[in-house]
């Protein structure tokens, strides 16, 4: 009514309020009436804002890419943003013109430019696998390129999200590494066969060494059970010496026992002869009859007897003989009774 407005803008917004040319009121989140005849408003959108990119580069090997990405940034300085761009908003907060797009813009080229020339020193398989160094050389370039510090642009981070090579070129290189991986597939079979065979190598040697440490003890415990055994006929042969050295010193005992024994007796037997000798010397030179008259045995048969032998000794000179039959009755009575 009259020229006279209101509007409002959000905490995220800085706002420069212009009347006649002098800056009347600034900051963020303002809202105020205004007289539009004469008064210019500037709104400086100071949050975050995700950027996407893709641009297309040239290796050295003279293929094309595709970089996708996202830098990030804020409006770390919003008045020095104002002074370059046309953020002049009209009724209800809509823009003149769209300075944004022309800002994102300017940062895509700002960042294609600072991947530039490191793109083309790279190969193709090299530039694909560059992400990190990608992101790093943008990250470098947007922070140290004039026309960013001039518009008071804060970048935040920068993301790489893909780089991709022309299709044909994509299924040439999938070619490639499918054949690449194809045969570190084949090597690989290959090592696990060959690892397979080394390892029932190792368990066929292991198994012969097991063998051939049994066979090994087998021999130990034959050669121990030899040894035993010929330390046991030692061990017999020494105890039958033993006892025979024993039976020997027996044997030599009893013979000197029996040596002496019967030396003892010759001795013994020498005694009681030269005793029995000595005490018949003396009736060595009598005679018989002198010695059956010494006897004083007065037994008339034995007297008669001692007769008979003398008549057997003096039988020549006797003519003739009478003899009793009561006589040799009774002798034979006696004889008889004897037996």
């Amino acid at each position: 009514m009259f020229g006279i407005s209101y509007i409002r803008f959000d905490s995220m917004t800085y706002v420069v309020h212009y009347k006649k040319g002098r800056v009347l009121n600034e900051g963020r989140g303002l809202s105020f009436f205004y007289f539009a005849p004469n008064s210019s408003i500037a709104a400086i959108p100071i949050g975050s804002n995700d950027l996407p990119f893709i641009f297309n580069e040239i290796t050295n090997d003279y293929q094309n890419i595709s970089i996708q990405g996202q830098v990030t940034y804020k409006i770390a300085n919003p008045k020095q943003l104002a002074e370059l761009l046309d953020f002049t908003v009209i009724g209800k907060g809509i823009y003149k013109k769209n300075e944004i797009e022309k800002l994102n813009q300017r940062i895509v080229n700002e960042a294609q430019t600072a991947t530039s020339s490191f793109i083309h020193s790279l190969g193709l398989k090299e530039a694909i696998r560059s992400a990190k160094s990608i992101e790093l050389k943008i990250v470098d370039g947007l922070q140290l390129s004039p026309a960013i510090l001039n518009l008071g642009i804060e970048i935040i981070s920068v993301n790489i999200l893909a780089i991709k090579a022309t299709p044909e070129m994509a299924r040439a290189l999938e070619t490639g590494t499918r054949e690449k991986l194809q045969q570190d597939a084949d090597l690989a079979i290959y090592e696990r066969r060959n690892f397979a065979v080394e390892q029932e190598r190792k368990i066929k040697e292991s198994e012969l060494n097991t063998e051939i440490a049994v066979e090994e003890k087998k021999k130990q415990i034959a050669e121990k059970q030899m040894e035993a055994e010929i330390q046991k006929a030692e061990n017999d042969r020494k105890l039958r010496e033993m006892k025979v050295q024993a039976d020997i010193a027996v044997e030599n005992q009893r013979k000197q026992l029996i040596d002496q024994k019967t030396e003892n007796e010759r001795k013994e037997a020498e005694t009681q002869g030269y005793v029995i000798e000595t005490t018949l010397k003396p009736y060595r030179e009598i005679d018989w009859k002198t010695l059956m008259a010494l006897s004083n045995n007065t037994d008339a048969k034995f007297n008669i007897a001692i007769a008979f032998r003398q008549l057997a000794e003096n039988a020549n000179k006797i003519g003739s003989l009478n003899i009793t039959p009561e006589l040799l009755e009774s002798l034979l009575t006696e004889k008889k009774e004897i037996k």
